[in-house]
C-alpha cells in the first residue's frame, strides 16, 4: 500500500483513537487511519502532538517531521525497533570492511553522476560527457569525480550565475526542502530495514545522524532538481509556500524504473534499503538502484 504523506500548516492538536490520527484545527477536524501514514510534516510552532499519538505512529515505521522557523525540515522521528534481526544486522553494517564501503560508494556515485547526465540531456536535447565521467570513478571515488561532475552540472542547471548553496537564495530554498524530504524518506527506509542511519558508507561526520540516508539519496537527487526546475518554469513565486510545497512532496509518489517493475519512489527507496542490507550480510554484491526515467521519458 502507498503511504499517505499529512503536512500540517494550521495550529493543530494531533492525538489517537482507536489507531485512527485525529487531526484538530480551527478549521476542521479530520481523521486517517495509522497505518495508512508514511509521512508526517509539522509546519507549524503550535502544533501538539500527543505522546500516544507519536507512539503509535513510530511503531507503524511513520517518519514524524520537524520544521524549523524557515519552513524546512529540521529533525526527524523514526522507528528503532522496526526489523526483526535488527541488531544482527547492525553488527554486519558495523564491521564492514573498507574495501566493501569503496565499492558501496563506488556503485552510488557512478549512479548520481549518470542520473545527472540523462537530466542535462533531457533538458539541453544533446549529448554530453557525464557517462564519460562516471566511467572515471574509482573505488571510493578517490578522485573525487562527484564533484568534477557536480560543477559542470550546476553551471548548466540553471541560468548563468546559479550557485548551489545549502542556505542561499531561491531557488536554494525549493531545492533545500526537496532534498530534506528525500533524505527522510531515504532514511524511514533504512530504517525500515533494520539499518543504522549513523553508521554511513562515505559521510562520516559525527554530528550527523543520518549520514547512510545522506550516502543513498545521492543518485535520486536529480529527481528534486527536475521538480524544481519544472515549478520554476511553471510559478512566479520565489518564496516556500503551501503550494509549492505540496508540489515537491509529490516527488515521494513519483514513478521510477527497475529490471521487470515499476514504482513510486517512497516504494522503490525500500527495495534499495533492502538491497544495500543484503550487500552488508553478503547476500550481494551490488545496492540496487533505479532508473529515475524509462526510455521514453528520455528521448
Amino acid at each position: 500500500m502507498l503511504k499517505k504523506t499529512i503536512l500540517i500548516e494550521n495550529k493543530s492538536s494531533i492525538s489517537v483513537k482507536k489507531f485512527q490520527l485525529i487531526i484538530k484545527s480551527e478549521i476542521r477536524e479530520s481523521s486517517i487511519p495509522i497505518e495508512e501514514i508514511g509521512f508526517l510534516i509539522l509546519d507549524h510552532p503550535e502544533t501538539y502532538l500527543s505522546i500516544p499519538a507519536m507512539n503509535l505512529l513510530v511503531e507503524n515505521n511513520t517518519a514524524i517531521i520537524i520544521c524549523s522557523s524557515n519552513h524546512l525540515p529540521n529533525g526527524m522521528f523514526l522507528n528503532l525497533n522496526s526489523h526483526n534481526t535488527q541488531q544482527e544486522i547492525f553488527k554486519h553494517q558495523i564491521n564492514t570492511s573498507i574495501p566493501l564501503k569503496k565499492q558501496l560508494w563506488q556503485q552510488t556515485i557512478i549512479e548520481k553522476i549518470t542520473n545527472q547526465g540523462i537530466l542535462l540531456e533531457k533538458i539541453e536535447k544533446s549529448k554530453n560527457q557525464f557517462e564519460f565521467l562516471a566511467s572515471k570513478v574509482l573505488s571510493g571515488d578517490t578522485t573525487n569525480m562527484e564533484a568534477v561532475a557536480a560543477s559542470q552540472y550546476w553551471k548548466r542547471f540553471f541560468e548563468t550565475g546559479f550557485k548551489r548553496e545549502r542556505f542561499g537564495n531561491y531557488p536554494n530554498n525549493f531545492l533545500n526542502y526537496g532534498y530534506a524530504i528525500l533524505r527522510a524518506a531515504t532514511a524511514r527506509a533504512l530504517s525500515g530495514s533494520g539499518l543504522l542511519n549513523t553508521l554511513g558508507i562515505h559521510h562520516k561526520s559525527k554530528y550527523n545522524a543520518f549520514a547512510l540516508a545522506d550516502d543513498i539519496m545521492e543518485p535520486f537527487r536529480p529527481i528534486v532538481d527536475e521538480a524544481v526546475l519544472h515549478i520554476m518554469q511553471k510559478y512566479e513565486e520565489q518564496e516556500l509556500n503551501t503550494k509549492i510545497k505540496a508540489e515537491l512532496l509529490q516527488i515521494l509518489t513519483r514513478t521510477v524504473y527497475f529490471e521487470t517493475e515499476k514504482s513510486p519512489l517512497m516504494v522503490a527507496l525500500q527495495k534499495t534499503a533492502s538491497s544495500l542490507q543484503q550487500c552488508y550480510t553478503g547476500e550481494r554484491k551490488k545496492i540496487k538502484y533505479p532508473k529515475l526515467w524509462n526510455s521514453t521519458d528520455t528521448e
